[in-house]
Order: structure tokens, then sequence, then C-alpha cells
């Protein structure tokens, strides 16, 4: 049967300022849970997609707009403004004559960091959060000084700034090319006028604020998810935006339980696997009752292409296992023994670019892709096991340590992981940024790669590439210091990768206790 819909019902908050909600229904709905989804994204676009399953499913569904979009009012600070109108909504909710006794908060990426500004301050009626592809910290990640995750931020603030403009999605399609070459403006603090023709303040605001400022504070909800009291489900995906902080989460929350799978942000797998838990793990709650038992972590274990289920993230029984970096492009687990350097050339006019992989833009491949066309740059290092003869099973954390040197104080080192197959068709797996100050001194530079669930088969080889940039997913370093709003010259770098006795580079895997190393 067709929900009914009730339009722009107004919800005040403790400023005086009035949100807009639709609240959609069964025929006879009063009474039923209800699922409160709070969006910047307008309430008419996808939203039966997003509600329509849950309440078929048994929910009713309140859809509010945000501060400042689609006809709420006041104006749209994106992320700074969320908790406070949120716990303003959770509370209206609660008082209206068509609620039950029970409330669900329901969403993915902006949606479910909504959830996260009021997790620690919720009524007694919310028995459940379900937030997916989205963390405590939503943009946090992305404004790193040591790795600035240029595209994501960017394509978003463009996004938001043209959403109600008529014609909205076309405009993104066509204007693909257009962000993409905005992205490259020197200075960046223009780009955001080459990419929308006129200013943004929140593109503004990620240029000159980075990860550690005050700024940010009130974006910033960490420290409340060790103080939720309800169960949690989170849905992640392995190549999403925010996986790594989705799982600092994760660990964080006292009661939670965590699907991950071979997704991307946008990803149709994300919106039916979110969907399934709010139908069986949020309702019941809701209900009064008890869901289905299942292990606390479920993961997608790519290579495999299995689910499996664990106690924990990291689950147990993994241990760091290193593959040393050797001469001639070998990765091995025994130690390097004495050899000099492998060096490349960086140009920063000519960056090394993003292939696939941890990714969000219009138009934009994400996820795993062929590496082929990449490796064979001159600006890319790779170093290969030979076949294996048994199969690597990796789950958790991966990491890298590069003994690294740059003719420049500054540069980037990227890191990425891949699978080979028989064929030598080579696929990333997962993958991470760290800039360095101070890099014209051998340094060990620290490399956070994305973390992951993979098998590599017997035949397949293990790969990891080394380079200075994946650019416009992270912007491109200018070796020069500048701060990166108003950095106007590029500098080419020489770079060097160290691989002996005191220097041995190495990636660390996480690799099941009892398996075979590659000597065997």
């Amino acid at each position: 049967m067709k929900p009914r819909v009730e339009r722009d019902l107004r919800v005040p908050m403790r400023d005086g300022t009035v949100l807009l909600a639709d609240r959609w229904a069964p025929a006879n709905g009063d009474g039923l849970p209800v699922v409160l989804v709070r969006t910047p994204y307008g309430r008419r676009r996808a939203v039966r997609q997003i509600v329509g399953p849950l309440v078929e499913g048994g929910f009713q569904a309140v859809v509010q707009s945000t501060r400042g979009t689609f006809g709420s009012g006041g104006g749209f600070d994106p992320l700074r403004r969320e908790r406070d109108d949120g716990l303003d909504t959770v509370e209206w909710v609660a008082a209206q004559p068509w609620f039950g006794e029970a409330m669900v908060l329901y969403g993915m990426s902006y949606l479910g960091f909504v959830q996260w500004a009021v997790a620690d301050a919720l009524p007694p009626q919310v028995k459940a959060l379900v937030p997916g592809v989205c963390e405590s910290a939503l943009t946090l990640e992305f404004l790193r000084a040591d790795g600035f995750s240029l595209e994501t931020p960017f394509s978003w603030g463009v996004m938001v700034g043209v959403q109600e403009r008529p014609f909205f999605l076309l405009r993104m399609l066509l204007g693909g090319r257009r962000l993409q070459r905005a992205l490259r403006t020197l200075p960046l603090n223009r780009a955001d006028t080459a990419a929308l023709g006129r200013g943004s303040d929140y593109l503004q605001d990620i240029l000159r604020h980075d990860t550690t400022s005050p700024f940010w504070q009130a974006a910033d909800h960490r420290h409340r998810v060790a103080g939720v009291r309800v169960p949690v489900s989170l849905v992640g995906g392995w190549f999403d935006i925010f996986l790594p902080g989705q799982l600092r989460d994760f660990r964080a929350a006292p009661d939670a339980r965590l699907t991950v799978g071979p997704w991307t942000h946008v990803s149709p797998g994300v919106m039916d696997a979110q969907a399934a838990e709010a139908l069986e793990f949020a309702l019941p709650l809701a209900r009064g009752e008890t869901p289905v038992e299942r292990a606390p972590v479920r993961l997608y274990v790519m290579g495999e292409e299995k689910w499996r289920d664990f106690p924990t993230w990291p689950p147990p029984g993994y241990e760091d296992r290193r593959f040393h970096l050797h001469p001639g492009g070998l990765l091995a687990t025994d130690p390097p023994d004495d050899a000099g350097p492998d060096r490349y050339r960086y140009d920063p006019a000519d960056p090394t670019p993003a292939v696939g992989g941890v990714r969000m833009a219009f138009g934009v491949a994400a996820g795993p892709v062929d590496n082929t066309a990449l490796e064979s740059r001159a600006d890319v290092l790779t170093y290969t096991t030979p076949p294996l003869t048994e199969a690597v099973e990796v789950i958790g954390e991966v990491r890298a340590e590069v003994f690294f040197r740059s003719s420049l104080p500054h540069a980037d080192v990227f890191v990425r992981l891949c699978d080979v197959d028989p064929g030598g068709r080579s696929t990333n797996v997962c993958d991470g940024l760290t800039g360095v100050a101070g890099a014209d001194e051998v340094t060990a530079v620290d490399v956070r790669l994305w973390p992951t669930a993979h098998v590599f088969r017997p035949g397949h080889r293990i790969r990891v590439q080394v380079s200075s940039g994946a650019f416009p997913r992270y912007n491109r370093n200018p070796g020069t210091g500048e701060p990166r709003a108003t950095a106007t010259t590029l500098r080419v770098a020489d770079q060097e990768v160290f691989h002996d006795p005191a220097r041995p580079s190495a990636l660390v895997l996480p690799v099941r206790a009892g398996g075979p190393t590659l000597d065997e």
C-alpha cells in the first residue's frame, strides 16, 4: 500500500528558527515506531528509496531538511549546527500525537553524522542508531595537515552549492570536467569561483582550517561515541571515504555491531545493507523485542568473495608481517641486503593521478580498478612478490614504513597495496598518503593505509606501489611548504626510497596467524 505523506511540517528550534519535515506513514501508521532521517539533500530527491522500504517494513518516517536547506530556516553552516537542531527535533517528534513509544535514528553519510552529533544525550524513546558510511568527525580525516584530501570535500562543497538550482543532476554530470579543472587552480582559494562562478564559505573554510583548528570543534563528535546508551549498527565499505573513522567509532561505542562490504561510498549495496539493519536490528529493538543474534562483526572478505563473522575489530588471530622492499622491484618477507635506493621524479605540474580506490566525485571511477597504466608511469615504483604457493589472508589495519628522502623539504609518500592475478592484472586493495616536512633528510615515513579484508589466492602476487601523489584525491604537494590555500609555485622533486639493512622499508600486513610465509 502506498504510504501517505504529510508535507512541510514545521519543527521549531530553540533559537526560533523553523525547520521543515515530511512524515511518511502507512494509512494506519499512528503509534508505529518512528525512523528519523535528518538530511541536507532535500525531502524529495531519492527519499522514497531511502524510507520506502522502512515504511513498508513497519516504521513511520520523519524526514527533515537540516538548517538552511530546502525550505528550512536559517543559514546552512555545514557540519557545525547539528547538535542543538538534532536534539530539538528528537524532542519535537516524541511530543507529536502520532508518535508511539519508540524512535530510531537512521541514515548514511551526512545523515549518519547527525546521529553522532546527538548520540550521548538521547531521551529514552530513542532505541537504536543506524549510521552508515559515516563517522563522528565527518570532515576531519580529509583536512589533515599531513595529507589534504582535496577531491572529496571540494566536490561535496560544489554539490551542495548548486543542489537547489534547477536541473541539479544534469549540472553536476555536465560540470564534471569543469570541476576537475577547478581542482588544478592556483592558488586553490580561487577554485570555488572556478567551479561555481562565485565564492563558497565552506570551500574557503576547508582550505583555511585543517583538522586541528578550533574552527571544526563543533563538527567533531568523537568524544560523544563512548557515551551512547543505545545499541548501534554501523554499515561501511572497504572503499568508503569514511572507513577508518567509522571503525574507530565502532571500537569506542559500548554496544555496537558492524557490517563492512566491498562497497564505495555510493554503492547500492550500502543502502540495501542499511535498510536490512533497520528492519532486522533496529525495528525489533523499537518494539521491545530482541533482534536475531549474530556476530558483532560481519565482513566481506575480498579475494575469497565471502561474508564472514568475527567477534571484534580488528579480529583476533592476525599478526603483523613485514613484506620488505628489495632491489629490482621485489617484495619479500626476508630483510633486504645492502643496496642503493630506488629513485623517481615527482612533478606536481604533471601529478601522479588518482586511479580508482577511495573516491567520491561525479563521473569518477572508485573502488577496485586495473592499475596497469598507473604502474607504467615513471613516477610510480612497484615491488611484487613471486607467485604465491598458498593463500595469504589479510584482515585488519594496514600500514607501511618507507625510508624516504626528497630533494625538497616538503613531499608526500603514497602507498598502495594491489593484488596481481595470474594474467598480470594489478587491482588495488587499499592505500594511503602521508605528507612529510623535513623530507630532504632520510625519514622513516609511517603511512596508514585503509583497513581491509582480502585473501591473496595461490598463483596471485602481492604488490605495493610507492609514489608521491594521487591527484586530485589528495592535493598535489608543491614542495615549497606554502599554505595550501595560497600556494602558487610548483617545484619538481627527486625522490629516493631506501631498502637496506639500516633502512628496511616495508609494507606491514595483518596476516592470519599460522599462515604460510613466502619461503614455504
